[in-house]
């Protein structure tokens, strides 16, 4: 029984969680599990077993699920099973089977978390018989797949409402366990597969090393203890130069890029923007672009977040919501919704100059603008040439003689082009945009406020 004992004593110690917590235990019915389940039932804790049948073992799923089952029935405890057609939801998809796996369980895992909690205000949080062999595979495999820092921490004892109070213990340990205290379990035959990457570490890599390295899996568990503590360190002072550098704005986040670049570092740059669900090999696109022109952005491939490059800052914006204060305009768009209303634009043949009255429309030059354009709210500083004249005026300059309120100010957009405003929306265009004789082709651009 000294696992028990140490098992109780590892969850008070990094309080993991409280005898009055409600428990949600994950439970495949394999040795981990049931033996998480003996544990926790000897320690007195309050759970609910969960059982996940993914249905793509054929009859070996649903001998899996009757065992959970009679296990929860002779140890008398509630029980909650979900069947899943995961080779199905796997190809709609376009998600392997373990990651298909992987999210359908923890998803549904959420779910119930989230039910639990509604039921009473007591503390929910589930349970995975995740053991410390199984977190020398992972460190492997992140090291050989290639990661940061944060990779190398292996499997997280506390994540969110997640809880592993077995990450101390060895397989062997767990085993031991099992034998001295007569549980039957059942073995998953896809275990012994080796074309899995976590099986192929497992029976073979890892035994492998253990020949020239005996000491191996404790040396590694040091390692990932070293590597969690030394990540706690990096992640205070990351956080700290993240909250002096860059400045929340709007939903937005601004970047001063000469700042940015006297860090010469490509870990805070992927730090920075990975949130916004870049990948590190876009760090040195980012690098690429602080010296490109303004208006230049970069696309997010996991969320929709651009990096434009406004002047001297990069500014992340998500796109296409209302939380945007930058809206990128690419030279084929026919129209795009903001906050204050829709812009459509369209191309026509010009043979003459035109001018309109409409302060909601604007007649402009086609060959004088550079795309892609900036639609942004006016800020201090700004300027332009306004329309018919041959000076350049500041913003704040024109809005006071118009007699503008500080509400109808708050209000503004302008349109940008290369750095230059090409029109203060509802307001005027500027004089260096506008058609004259010598115009072929005119750009349309309409604005139909909320």
């Amino acid at each position: 029984m000294q696992l028990l004992s140490s098992f109780i004593d590892h969850i008070n110690a990094q309080q993991l969680f409280q005898l009055d917590d409600r428990l949600v235990v994950a439970v495949s019915g394999g040795l981990d599990s049931v033996v998480l389940v003996d544990l926790c039932r000897r320690a007195g804790f309050n759970f609910t077993m969960a059982h996940c049948n993914f249905k793509l073992r054929g009859d070996e799923s649903d001998r899996d699920e009757a065992f959970v089952r009679q296990l929860a029935a002779k140890i008398v405890c509630p029980l909650v099973v979900e069947q899943f057609d995961t080779q199905s939801w796997a190809e709609k998809h376009k998600h392997s089977i373990q990651e298909a796996a992987r999210e359908l369980r923890y998803n549904w895992f959420e779910t119930m978390l989230r039910a639990q909690r509604a039921d009473d205000d007591k503390n929910v949080y589930l349970l995975t018989a995740h053991h410390a062999d199984d977190n020398i595979e992972t460190l492997l495999m992140h090291f050989m797949r290639g990661t940061g820092l944060r990779g190398l921490k292996g499997i997280p004892a506390v994540q969110g409402n997640i809880r592993r109070p077995l990450l101390p213990f060895s397989r062997a340990m767990v085993a031991a366990y099992a034998a001295e205290q007569g549980l039957d379990f059942v073995v998953d035959s896809s275990n012994a597969e080796e074309k899995y990457t976590r099986n192929y570490f497992r029976h073979t890599i890892i035994p492998a090393i253990e020949k020239v390295y005996p000491q191996m899996r404790e040396n590694l568990l040091q390692n990932i203890r070293r590597f969690q503590s030394i990540n706690a360190f990096y992640e205070t002072g990351l956080q700290q130069i993240i909250n002096q550098l860059c400045k929340q704005k709007e939903g937005e986040l601004h970047i001063p890029i000469k700042q940015l670049l006297q860090y010469n570092n490509a870990a805070l740059i992927f730090e920075i923007i990975r949130r916004f669900g870049f990948t590190e090999k876009q760090v040195e696109e980012v690098y690429k672009l602080t010296e490109a022109a303004s208006g230049s952005f970069l696309q997010s491939p996991g969320m929709p977040y651009r990096i434009i490059r406004h002047r001297h800052w990069l500014i992340i914006a998500p796109t296409g919501t209302d939380d945007s204060e930058h809206y990128v305009i690419e030279a084929e768009q026919k129209q795009l919704q903001f906050p204050s209303g829709v812009l459509s634009f369209s191309e026509f043949h010009a043979k003459l100059p035109a001018v309109s009255n409409d302060a909601k429309m604007a007649l402009l030059d086609a060959k004088d603008l550079q795309y892609p354009l900036i639609l942004r709210k006016w800020k201090q500083g700004d300027y332009f040439y306004p329309l018919g004249m041959r000076k350049k005026k500041k913003l704040s300059r024109f809005f006071i003689d118009l007699k503008l309120s500080r509400t109808e100010k708050e209000k503004i957009w302008v349109l940008e082009s290369a750095q230059r405003i090409i029109w203060v929306l509802g307001y005027r265009i500027d004089d260096r945009f506008k058609m004259t004789e010598r115009t072929n082709a005119a750009v349309e651009i309409v604005w139909k406020a909320d």
